[in-house]
């Protein structure tokens, strides 16, 4: 399998056809939502906002979609979807904003126009190679919560880096993908 690659700054490209414009957004998965949420009221007369992403949660199997929001079936979602397959790109969205600017493109032009707008995010952006975060936390217990930190921490498949025993219970500092440890209690606290 090839390289997975990912981005950690947004950027952007536009193409203009027969008066259309499209206005892709490619930005790191985590701030997809947000992105596309700000778009829409950042462009509220436009026809489209489009979307691919690809993300890979902790249980390793990628999730992957893409939405047409009204534009012609598989005409714009699934072509951005495909680039982004295409350049092994993972925890990004993509997301177009699309003006009609009055010409039918049909079919095979709108698809010809997002996969060459996604193709043009993805030559700007600062593309680095893909790797899962790691992260560690302390965890604070008493005693009789150590087997149930330790066993919660054993769910999650994170590694228990040291045990720091004091009068009142024990600290567990523990690492592994950032999306494990975010799944820790919310009293633990961040090491750097």
């Amino acid at each position: 399998m090839a390289q997975l690659m990912t981005i950690t700054t947004a950027c952007t490209a536009e193409l203009e056809e027969k008066g259309s414009r499209f206005i892709g957004h490619l930005v790191p998965h985590a701030d997809f939502a947000a992105t596309l949420a700000g778009l829409r009221e950042q462009h509220p007369k436009a026809s489209h906002h489009m979307t691919a992403f690809r993300h890979m949660p902790p249980e390793g199997r990628i999730e992957e979609g893409a939405k047409d929001d009204g534009e012609s079936a598989v005409t714009s979602g699934m072509p951005m979807l495909k680039v982004l397959i295409g350049a092994n790109m993972i925890d990004v969205g993509l997301i177009f904003v699309r003006y009609f600017g009055g010409t039918k493109l049909g079919a095979g032009g709108l698809a010809r126009a997002y996969s060459s707008t996604a193709a043009r995010c993805i030559n700007a952006a600062v593309i680095e190679p893909w790797h899962r975060r790691i992260v560690r936390r302390i965890l604070t217990c008493p005693f009789e919560k150590m087997s149930e930190a330790e066993r919660h921490v054993a769910a999650l498949d994170l590694s228990v880096i040291s045990r720091d025993f004091t009068d009142t219970g024990c600290t567990l500092t523990v690492e592994g993908p950032e999306e494990s440890v975010s799944r820790l209690p919310d009293s633990a606290a961040p090491v750097a």
